[in-house]
């Protein structure tokens, strides 16, 4: 054989050869594949092995294209063997196993943070860490009465809730708003009665002697006797108001709780009281409402204090009662006419008075002038004339009548008209000054009368016997002094 035969069938071996590598190489990739799905979980060992057990023979020839081939086709299955044996494809049931482990167990009455997602009238979806959504009923939710689910939850809310049912008919987990709150309040408000600390409730509803707040659901009770350190006589002023409270009584077991403000009230009125009269004084113009009405006056709530305003000081006319000028309620403006630190008492004067009439005492009645007036009260004193609405002077005793009386009412009566003499004014003060005696005075009455002549002890018959002289006029007295 010559040399070219013999470099031609070498040649033809060299392909053949590598022709065989590349099957060979396949075969074992897919035995390898196979044997994967087959058999899991077995060890990569077995299929290296195998894969050592197909032989590559390296055949070399001088021709460089042949060369280039071989290396092409070793050169190709650049993954390792091994690793593509060593990948793992991922069932669902892997998935789900990762699934499970990331979400949290629960278990009927946790407490659990979820997320609004929905809102409908009867009930809220929410979300949480778990597989299945959670359903809140509207009456698992912290609603007023008469109050709409989408008036007080938003989408996108978080919200604490208890686990009351793991898994409804719908595969939903059944939650409560209502209860995880209360759960939280109830332990909130054990630690505050144990602590004797004080917050605010918002009073929602008058009942039968007293008044309740709801705390996250949780009733509390005020009875009426601690609403206020003074006697309150209508409720119904608090509803819709913040109070500051301490609980009284507690107890978990019995859902009770009693709250009372007639404590902190009385320690905010005494400060309050302090600095009222520490800053008071004679002559403030005050804002006030009138509390309450008497026959002799009226109190006026100042807001620290309570001020007496007397029915003489509502009015420039004389009043039969106060509800004459104001009533129970009204705002009124008044004066300090007088402040007792000593007893804690303090006078007041209505600030504005109807058509003053004193303004103008002096111009509309004159000292020395007479007027007609009616006598509208009495005392041992004297007597008391109006002059017109407003106007009152006082008679003295000792100006009523030119003679001697006990009492006014011997010769006065209530009604009774009278002339009256003004005797003098006091602008400043309102007083005016009155004598009926001066007004009703006779100088002729007073002056003695005449006293009569003495009749003549000498009778004489005729003109000519009445003729005498003074010898005998003295004759006849020396005559009369002798017998």
């Amino acid at each position: 054989m010559s040399n070219d035969e013999k470099k031609i069938e070498q040649e033809d071996i060299s392909v053949s050869s590598v022709e065989e590598v590349v099957s060979s190489e396949e075969e074992v990739v897919s035995e390898e594949v196979t044997s994967t799905e087959e058999v899991k979980g077995e060890d990569a060992g077995e299929v290296s092995e195998a894969k050592e057990e197909a032989p590559v023979k390296e055949e070399t020839t001088d021709e460089s294209n042949v060369e280039d081939l071989a290396d092409k086709v070793v050169e190709e299955p650049a993954e390792p063997v091994e690793d593509k044996a060593e990948e793992k494809v991922p069932s669902m049931d892997d998935f789900k196993d990762e699934i499970d482990a990331s979400l949290k167990k629960i278990k009927k009455g946790d407490v659990v943070d979820c997320k609004v997602e929905s809102i409908t009238e009867s009930e809220i979806v929410v979300s949480f860490d778990y597989s299945a959504d959670g359903v809140i009923k509207k009456e698992q939710l912290l609603l007023g009465r008469d109050e709409a689910i989408a008036d007080k939850y938003k989408v996108g809310d978080e919200l604490k809730c208890l686990v009351i049912n793991t898994s409804d008919k719908n595969g939903n987990v059944v939650l409560s708003h209502k209860r995880a709150e209360q759960t939280v309040m109830w332990e909130e408000l054990e630690q505050k009665f144990k602590d004797g600390q004080r917050f605010e409730v918002k009073i929602a509803e008058v009942v039968k002697g007293g008044l309740i707040a709801r705390l996250k659901g949780i009733r509390a009770f005020m009875p009426a006797s601690m609403s206020s350190n003074n006697y309150v006589e209508d409720l119904n002023q608090f509803v819709g108001k913040d109070l500051l409270v301490v609980i009284k009584d507690f107890d978990r077991a019995a859902r009770k709780v009693i709250i009372s403000h007639k404590e902190v009230a009385q320690e905010l009125a005494g400060k309050a009281k302090e600095e009222f009269y520490a800053t008071v004084a004679k002559g403030d113009l005050l804002k006030g409402k009138v509390k309450k009405l008497m026959n002799f006056g009226a109190f006026v709530d100042l807001g620290a204090v309570d001020g007496l305003m007397h029915v003489n000081e509502m009015s420039w006319r004389r009043l039969k009662h106060p509800s004459e000028v104001v009533k129970v309620g009204q705002e009124v403006e008044v004066e300090v006419i007088n402040v007792d630190t000593a007893t804690n008492k303090i006078s007041l004067r209505l600030a504005k008075f109807e058509n003053n009439p004193w303004e103008t005492i002096d111009e509309k009645y004159k000292k020395d002038e007479v007027y007609t007036g009616t006598v509208v009260r009495l005392a041992d004193f004297g007597a008391f004339v109006r002059l017109e609405d407003g106007i009152e002077g006082l008679v003295h005793i000792s100006e009523i009548s030119n003679k001697h009386i006990d009492k006014p009412s011997s010769v006065l009566k209530v009604g009774d008209e009278v002339k009256v003499k003004v005797l003098s004014t006091d602008k400043a003060s309102m007083k005016i000054s009155l004598s009926i005696k001066a007004a009703t005075y006779n100088p002729e009455a007073d002056k003695k009368p005449k006293a009569p002549k003495a009749e003549s002890q000498f009778v004489y018959s005729s003109d000519e016997d009445a003729t005498t002289s003074l010898s005998s006029v003295l004759k006849g007295v020396m005559d009369k002094i002798e017998e």
